[in-house]
């Protein structure tokens, strides 16, 4: 199997995992691979770690569940994977670079790590990661 399938396997695992306890080890159990060869393929077709994209997918969600409902932020914590609101709120503003409750009265929701995808073109596979580079959604 080349490096890109292996890569596109890890990418649809995480995304029908993303609200469940995901780590390196885990992913590399369930698609058995050694830990070393999946975040070394992942880094190398996407140029982040697989840590970074979990972290990055999660709190994304966890934006879109701000602006898009009425949920308490202690309950979209724990479903973005965090243990504590403090926790979450710490990883949620070094991304944002305001807290859940300030980018939930902006209304507005702006994505930072959309899910990466794989296209063919061609007939070469390559990796391309969306991103919403202007707009967003706006809460009704």
């Amino acid at each position: 199997m080349s490096s890109i399938a292996v890569t596109e396997k890890i990418l649809s695992y995480v995304e029908e995992h993303l609200d469940s306890a995901l780590t390196l080890e885990e992913t590399a159990k369930a698609l058995h691979y050694s830990k070393f060869y999946i975040a070394r393929v992942f880094k190398e077709h996407t140029g982040i770690t697989l840590h970074q994209y979990i972290r990055g997918r999660r709190l994304s969600e966890a934006a879109g569940k701000l602006v898009k409902s009425r949920k308490p932020v202690i309950e979209i914590a724990l479903e973005a994977g965090y243990g504590s609101q403090q926790a979450f709120m710490q990883a949620f503003h070094q991304e944002y670079e305001c807290t859940p409750q300030e980018y939930r009265k902006k209304g507005l929701f702006a994505p930072k790590q959309n899910r990466i995808v794989l296209q063919e073109e061609n007939g070469n596979r390559f990796m391309r990661c969306f991103t919403h580079l202007s707009g967003g959604e706006m809460a009704a």
